[in-house]
């Protein structure tokens, strides 16, 4: 059987790493890209095919790649446990990015301004989280915090937490947040009773519940929005 061509004997503008150098990174594709995480083939494969087999299993979508774990990765073949270690890490890495200060220090004007500050936080978890957006009377965000976190089906959310961390920082109020990971965006029953319960609560506070997102991947639900509050 005729063996695969390695990397260092393509051509040099065909090889991702030199192809980097030369021409940006925007030019390389997503295969390419991985290549250079996974660092070397097989004996059958090249890093950039191995690549692409890492994107076939994330049906070719980064978003879906970014939700694998260690253990999902190494289905790929050609993917053993320390590669895979460093494709979670280098996509770890870019979710944090996107929760750098200058997020923090946002104005909410609307839904879509709470749902763009939670995404480094929310998306792509695969179970339940509980967290608040607290806000100064400028309605800029104070802080990001997370109350708790669940499992796929279900967190809980306790008052006397949610509260005591408003206060704590000083807030003059609130937006609650939680996502669904089974991307369904309507609110459950108890969804609807929780909030009802901090709405009153912090109504008595004097520290008023905003808005409370039901956070899913490609969309949300804001019971502000929906006159549900």
């Amino acid at each position: 059987m005729e063996g695969r061509t390695p990397i260092h004997a393509w051509a040099e503008d065909d090889r991702p790493r030199e192809k980097l150098l030369t021409k940006g990174r925007a030019a390389l594709s997503d295969a390419e890209l991985l290549a250079i995480l996974i660092n070397s083939g097989t004996t059958k494969l090249s890093a950039v095919e191995v690549g692409r087999l890492v994107l076939q299993n994330a049906q070719n979508d980064l978003n879906e790649l970014a939700k694998l774990s260690v253990k999902d990765l190494c289905k790929a073949p050609g993917t053993g446990e320390a590669r895979a270690i460093t494709i979670v890490a280098a996509l770890e890495l870019g979710r944090r990015r996107k929760a750098t200060p200058k997020a923090v220090r946002a104005t909410i004007t609307s839904s879509a301004d709470s749902y763009e500050v939670l995404k480094p936080h929310l998306l792509d978890v695969p179970y339940e989280e509980f967290w608040l957006l607290l806000l100064n009377r400028a309605n800029h965000v104070l802080r990001v915090e997370k109350i708790s976190q669940g499992g796929v089906a279900g967190t809980v959310a306790d008052p006397k937490l949610i509260f005591k961390a408003a206060l704590d920082h000083l807030a003059s109020a609130v937006i609650l947040a939680h996502n669904h990971p089974s991307g369904n965006r309507r609110p459950s029953q108890a969804d609807i009773a929780l909030t009802r319960k901090l709405r009153d609560a912090g109504t008595l506070l004097d520290l008023p519940i905003l808005d409370h997102l039901i956070f899913t991947d490609d969309g949300y639900y804001s019971f502000a929005d929906e006159g549900a509050l």
